[in-house]
């Protein structure tokens, strides 16, 4: 480590439910400064997922679509004489909320032909209900890691 480590701000929490994770959603969204835009993406999807699950708590259906998007192992290059290995390695908390998070807008935005608010609000469903292509892409990366287990004592 060369520097040191940059110091954590702290997330500010949305103003409809009051809750940090969807505060970072909407900073997640957010694209060229218009956060306004962002908020009403983030919300309208919540709503849309309400009318679909009324029986739930969006911000439940959106936890636990987390909760099922988050990764617990990743790869990470390491060059050892020469050759590099994929190194699998635990990902920190901090960085499953962010790799979960981009991920479920990624996947979003890869969905065509409907509005960003219908996306967020199919691809937090789908993630809910374990399927879809962010949890997906968990899955790959969990494969991946476990295919390169044999190289994990070049970790340090």
């Amino acid at each position: 480590m060369r520097r040191r480590k940059a110091e954590k701000r702290e997330q500010l929490p949305d103003v409809k439910y009051n809750s940090p994770l969807i505060g970072r959603l909407i900073n997640t969204i957010l694209s060229r400064g218009k956060k306004s835009t962002a908020q009403r993406i983030v919300y309208g999807a919540l709503d849309l997922i309400q009318a679909k699950k009324p029986d739930m708590a969006p911000i439940d259906v959106f936890l636990k679509a987390l909760d099922n998007v988050k990764p617990e192992l990743e790869v990470k290059s390491r060059r050892v004489g020469g050759a590099t290995y994929q190194v699998p390695i635990e990902v920190d908390p901090e960085r499953q909320v962010a790799l979960a998070l981009r991920w479920i807008t990624t996947y979003s935005r890869g969905r065509k032909g409907k509005s960003m608010t219908e996306a967020l609000a199919g691809e937090l469903l789908d993630a809910f209900e374990n399927t879809g292509s962010s949890v997906k892409k968990k899955e790959d990366t969990y494969k991946m890691a476990q295919a390169n287990k044999a190289f994990a004592h070049f970790r340090w």
